[in-house]
């Protein structure tokens, strides 16, 4: 049976050049035709990477980062003109790749249309990309106080079909907790209490600083309840939140109260709790409270830092009893080394005490060159109180 395929040539058929093909090789390609040639096996690997030609395009990558260079540079002109090139190309998957740096380069040059922009046009150009961007754009956005366009962030995402995470909608409570009003903010808690999703221990911080902000203490105190206060996995923040929206206040029969109820949960008090009420006692002036305070720390094993020997000392001095400090001292731990290990929080109620600052200013000049004690610190604080209060006559 015949078939339409011509005769494969034997292997001992030796085909000869035809003479078109040797007139249109250049005079270099035909000296190589004409010298000897080697075998696959003797030729080196370097030497046919030589003879092989090369492309002068520029590599994908490096435009990438040649892009986002200029867009952290300030650049924005020349980094949208690279981009509009590799977007328009095969190298379009390495834009992607450069979106984490690249999207917060434009939110801080102010271009904010243009990253949600570009999330839109990576997103069309490949879908599986969006569910990573969207958040991203969402990030950039609400950090640069745009609520507005965050939302349509993530309304866009809604109409994609995509999933809002856990970590997107806590950024999404932290940045109208920053940036938007406490109306606003609520609002956005309750959307995301909605959906399901635990609010994250950040995103309570930062709504818990927004009340604080504003002096709304019983709104913080409602919030922490509504939370639950036997939640486990934030440790003693929502109580210890709880307890400042009492001691900021100075309702102080309602703060002994949230304290035996929080021992009666079975939370331990920890430094920041121990802390919030010798603030509160500090401000006060009830000194009673205060030694019963310093007792209990060391009945439970808590060490005191900066801020319970600033309570004492600022009570004594606004008392005029600064020669009883020696006494409070030795119930506190005068010979430590000064540590701050207190929720920021609870200076952002209270403000920092008087001994309390004065310590950090020192600290900060000294540089670590020397080992402080409480009681150094003390006695620099009383000579600053002993100088300010001298009256000096100029003749």
């Amino acid at each position: 049976m015949g078939t339409l395929l011509p005769p494969r040539p034997l292997p001992s058929t030796v085909r000869p050049p035809l003479p078109a093909t040797r007139l249109l090789l250049p005079e270099h390609s035909r000296a190589q035709l004409a010298a000897p040639s080697f075998s696959y096996h003797q030729t080196p690997a370097p030497r046919r990477a030589a003879l092989r030609p090369r492309t002068s395009s520029p590599d994908a990558d490096d435009a990438a980062a040649l892009m986002v260079a200029r867009a952290e540079a300030g650049d924005f002109a020349r980094a949208q003109s690279i981009w509009a090139q590799l977007l328009l190309s095969s190298a379009a998957p390495c834009l992607a790749a450069a979106a984490p740096r690249l999207l917060p380069a434009y939110a801080r040059l102010g271009r904010f249309e243009e990253v949600l922009l570009a999330v839109r046009e990576l997103s069309a150009r490949d879908p599986a990309q969006a569910q990573d961007l969207y958040p991203l754009a969402v990030s950039c956005l609400g950090a640069a106080g745009e609520l507005a366009l965050m939302e349509d962030a993530l309304k866009e995402m809604s109409r994609a079909g995509l999933r809002v995470d856990s970590a997107t909608g806590n950024a999404f409570v932290r940045h109208y907790a920053a940036s938007g009003t406490v109306w606003e903010m609520e609002a956005a808690v309750g959307r995301l209490r909605k959906t399901g999703l635990l609010i994250s221990a950040d995103a309570i911080r930062a709504v818990a600083s927004a009340y604080v902000a504003q002096r709304e203490y019983y709104r913080l105190g409602e919030f922490v309840r509504g939370l639950g206060l036997g939640r486990r996995n934030a440790g003693n923040l929502l109580w210890n939140l709880y307890l400042l929206s009492f001691a900021a206040n100075f309702k102080m029969k309602s703060l002994q109260r949230a304290f035996l109820e929080m021992a009666d949960a079975g939370f331990r008090p920890d430094l920041t709790t121990f802390n919030i009420r010798a603030a509160a006692f500090s401000k006060m002036c009830m000194f009673w409270d205060l030694h019963l305070t310093a007792d209990h720390m060391h009945r439970d094993g808590v060490a005191p830092d900066l801020v319970t020997h600033g309570c004492f000392v600022d009570a004594y001095m606004e008392r005029r009893l600064a020669r009883n400090l020696s006494f409070a001292f030795r119930r506190l731990d005068g010979a430590g080394e000064p540590v701050v290990a207190t929720d920021g929080i609870v200076f952002e109620a209270f403000g920092k005490g008087g001994f309390h600052a004065t310590s950090e200013a020192v600290l900060e000049a000294a540089g670590g060159k020397r080992r402080w004690t409480y009681y150094s610190l003390l006695g620099i604080y009383l000579k600053k109180q002993h100088r300010r209060n001298q009256i000096f006559w100029n003749y």
